[in-house]
């Protein structure tokens, strides 16, 4: 193909002009009146500031002109909330014989302490030393609703003394089916702290009831240890020492030990063990028995 330049025709109306180039082009003048820019001329004054400088003042006027109306919006945000999300839940697991029942009513006490109104929940299925009443290992009580489940307090309780509640203890919390729809409720519709306390795991360290179904709900969570009944080591398990199968089998130190990591897989070693003192002090039991009915037959 040649590289010479095809001529071109100019057209007035035309907005846009093409040009063919080529080596031997030469420079063409162009009459201004020949046709008219679309584009506006620019200014003549232009701000020469920095652009930051620029968005700074323009961000600050936005926040200026937005914050009365923000500050209303908030306003009536916070008269529409109530008591929503005012609440919280606290959660205290571990072991048996751990402590998670004193630990509990230690909290409980102290909200008493700064005036706060308190009631306190256990489960019915915890007949192990007091019907009406959270009892520790050590002997410590306090009066408590036993209930079957949870969603059905507030009406037992009495709604007007409900609404004044402040905080709610629940002792025993893995026997409650209905624990996590109870704590969502108190919390965030009602605006009540609730400090629950209750077994993490079972005697086969798999999960037990719903504790953990509410740890991604709760403001703290406290794991607490035992001590091991073997080598007195930390206990972070529970240990059963009959051969019963049962998930739920209500018991104490006849029934449970907390234990270490190493003694619970040697668990087998430990019953037995455990077994061998058991029958000992039965056995010490059945001659002070006989010792005392010999003595009184004298």
């Amino acid at each position: 193909m040649s590289n010479i330049s095809k001529p071109f025709t100019l057209h007035e109306s035309s907005p846009t002009i093409l040009f063919h180039s080529s080596t031997s082009a030469s420079l063409l003048y162009i009459p201004s009146t020949s046709y008219s820019s679309p584009l506006p001329k620019p200014q003549a004054s232009l701000s020469l500031s920095p652009p930051h400088s620029r968005i700074t003042i323009f961000s600050n006027k936005i926040s200026t002109m937005a914050t009365p109306k923000a500050s209303v919006l908030l306003s009536d945000i916070s008269k529409d909330e109530g008591h929503l999300g005012s609440g919280a839940i606290h959660v205290i697991t571990g072991p048996m014989f751990s402590g998670k029942s004193t630990s509990l009513l230690r909290r409980i006490k102290t909200e008493i302490s700064v005036g706060r109104s308190v009631a306190m929940v256990k489960s019915s299925k915890d007949t192990r030393y007091a019907k009406d009443s959270v009892v520790t290992h050590d002997g410590i009580g306090f009066p408590c609703w036993a209930l079957p489940d949870l969603m059905s307090f507030p009406e037992r309780f009495g709604q007007d003394a409900y609404d004044k509640l402040d905080v709610i203890g629940i002792d025993e919390a893995q026997f409650f089916g209905d624990l996590y729809e109870f704590c969502c409720k108190v919390a965030d519709v009602d605006g009540k702290t609730v400090v629950v306390a209750g077994l993490d795991g079972d005697y086969l360290r798999r999960r037990f009831g719903a504790i953990l179904d509410i740890i991604p709900i709760a403001d703290s969570v406290t794991k607490l240890t035992a001590r091991c009944e073997v080598c007195g080591q930390k206990g972070f398990f529970t240990l059963r020492k009959t051969c019963d199968t049962r998930t739920e089998l209500i018991g104490g130190a006849d029934v449970y030990m907390p234990v270490c990591r190493k003694h619970y897989v040697n668990n087998q070693i430990v019953i037995n063990a455990s077994k061998k003192v058991l029958d000992s002090d039965k056995e010490r039991a059945e001659s002070c028995v006989d010792t005392v009915a010999t003595m009184v037959q004298v």
